[in-house]
């Protein structure tokens, strides 16, 4: 495996909707990115990940897309985007941009076209279906509820929509469709970004699951399930690369649910020549019942997540490469989900990021994760702006009947505005975020948890975050070093060794609220500590064993 830029990179995703309003209607644009810039260098990032921000009715917060090559007015200009990237590239930051291209908005040009007969020219840009024995097509589900098909009277067909009704899935068969997708790609590489983030990229090969049904028009509808990873995105994505990717010193990233570690590795191994690396989501799976859905939750086991993570540090170790995150747009926020959001915060906080950043693959912080942002808990249901959020209470609650006390407490958990809620600034109105009416309330904890706090605090989680970053840039064993876990069946402890050349990394977490002691006789060979979240006597005699604090952490070097 090669050295790469993007494989020695700290990545800082921006939901530009709640990140910075510059001009007070409770938006965030692109000029308040722009103003924010020199906070994003101070912090060390290398990368700045940009959710999309292209022209979009906004039914599902910019990922349902009606022009792909217009900014939306919410967000600026083309000009402002484009002064946007000249600053960041003057401050040593590379710009990814958002690709959604398994689906896009019924507003879309080609859908609009696509819906008026059933023999107009873009028909086929889109997946379209008779139905069966006057029923959809197939039973399958949208990720947000509901029938994946959509009727429509006009032609009398159904659409695919694996997510919102307004967002249909694209025909990735047809050979047109690819072709404009890849000049639309090149147009955005050719005005100088860095490279991709790859919205549910496994899911755009379906036709597999599809074809049986024509056996079926007569017949019974039978149960063929939509699984993404199916075989022709392999071939749709080397073909992406061999006509665009290859092209450009990129950096890509394939957001890829229900990937397996195998199927990474054809991925994102180099001589396979589809993407740098993917986002899996196993780890995140693992506080919510086995088979259910994400709303049904459980208690975090740390030794499922040790051995999950264990498993695709080890699989992708010169074979591909690892994304690390705990955190971004869809998910809730990692210290209140993983950590202690109140006795622990600042602690816990600096524990989750030690445990990823010190991990073989490219680390990303979502905004806010850097001065330890929490979950939201508004009263009320209506305060919510997250449509996948609301149609499970609707389902849920008016459908079937729920308790809504229950069903709140899931939403609190699980719900993606917990990660949409403003940036907090400072202390002042509307966390300094906007001059105006939010488009979503700000977490009233905006008063003690800001910015402007965590800069003036030489122990804020931020300047350790801005330290994490600095020691992937001086130790290379951080990037390129192999890992292997220890004390694999200590129920509280995560630690794993880490090595590279002549060079050893010890990294130990106390994941919970209790103190605890651990023996290791790889600290007799410890030579310098190299980050801890609490401050260490160090007359203490390390050899006998660490005595660790709630939620410590310690990166010692050999």
């Amino acid at each position: 495996m090669g050295t790469e830029w993007w494989k020695e990179s700290v990545v800082y995703q921006i939901y530009p909707r709640s990140f910075k309003d510059s001009n007070g209607d409770g938006i965030g644009d692109i000029p308040g990115i722009l103003s924010k810039l020199k906070y994003l260098k101070l912090l060390g990032v290398d990368v700045v990940w940009l959710s999309p921000v292209y022209k979009s009715p906004n039914d599902d917060n910019g990922y349902d897309i009606s022009n792909y090559q217009m900014i939306m007015d919410d967000f600026g200009t083309m000009r402002d985007w484009e002064t946007l990237l000249e600053a960041m590239h003057q401050n040593g930051i590379r710009l990814v941009m958002d690709l959604v291209v398994n689906h896009t908005s019924d507003e879309h040009s080609w859908f609009v076209e696509s819906r008026k007969s059933k023999d107009n020219l873009y028909r086929d840009y889109y997946i379209w279906r008779p139905a069966v024995n006057g029923k959809e097509p197939t039973d399958w589900r949208s990720f947000f509820g509901g029938s994946a098909w959509e009727y429509d009277k006009h032609t009398g067909e159904y659409y695919l929509h694996l997510f919102s009704k307004k967002q249909p899935d694209l025909n990735w068969e047809n050979n047109k469709l690819r072709n404009q997708i890849y000049g639309m790609m090149k147009f955005w590489l050719d005005k100088g970004i860095d490279g991709f983030r790859m919205d549910v990229i496994n899911m755009i090969s379906k036709k597999a699951y599809l074809e049986p049904y024509e056996n079926f028009i007569n017949g019974p509808v039978v149960n063929y399930s939509f699984k993404p990873n199916a075989p022709r995105v392999h071939d749709f994505l080397k073909e992406m690369n061999q006509k665009v990717l290859s092209k450009y010193d990129i950096m890509t990233v394939g957001e890829c649910p229900d990937v397996t570690p195998d199927q990474a590795k054809r991925f994102t191994k180099p001589d396979c020549h589809e993407l740098n690396m993917v986002f899996q989501f196993e780890h995140m799976d693992l506080d919510h019942r086995k088979g259910k859905d994400k709303w049904d939750i459980k208690q975090l086991d740390l030794m499922d997540l040790k051995e999950n993570l264990s498993k695709w540090q080890t699989a992708l170790h010169n074979n591909g490469w690892n994304s690390l995150y705990w955190g971004n747009h869809d998910q809730p926020r990692i210290v209140s989900r993983f950590g202690n959001d109140t006795s622990y915060r600042v602690e816990s906080a600096k524990m989750l990021g030690t445990l990823l950043h010190m991990m073989q693959g490219t680390p990303y912080i979502y905004q806010g994760e850097e001065i330890g942002m929490t979950n939201i808990h508004y009263s009320s249901i209506n305060d919510y702006k997250d449509i996948e959020t609301l149609n499970m209470y609707e389902k849920q609650v008016n459908d079937e009947g729920m308790d809504p006390h229950k069903v709140m407490d899931s939403i609190y958990a699980k719900s993606r505005d917990n990660a949409r809620t403003p940036m907090q600034w400072d202390d002042t109105k509307n966390a300094g975020f906007t001059s105006g009416n939010p488009w979503i309330k700000v977490n009233p904890n905006y008063k003690k948890i800001n910015v402007k706090q965590a800069l003036s605090d030489n122990h804020s989680i931020f300047y350790y975050y801005q330290k994490l970053v600095q020691l992937r840039k001086q130790y290379k064993i951080i990037v390129y070093g192999d890992y292997r876990l220890i004390l694999r069946n200590e129920p509280h402890i995560f630690a794993y060794l880490r090595t590279w050349k002549n060079q050893r990394l010890l990294v130990v977490c106390n994941f919970y609220g209790n103190n605890e002691k651990v023996m290791l006789p790889q600290l007799s060979e410890a030579k310098k500590l190299l980050i801890s979240n609490y401050v260490v006597d160090q007359s203490e005699n390390i050899k006998d064993g660490l005595c660790l604090k709630p939620y410590e952490c310690r990166v010692y070097l050999f």
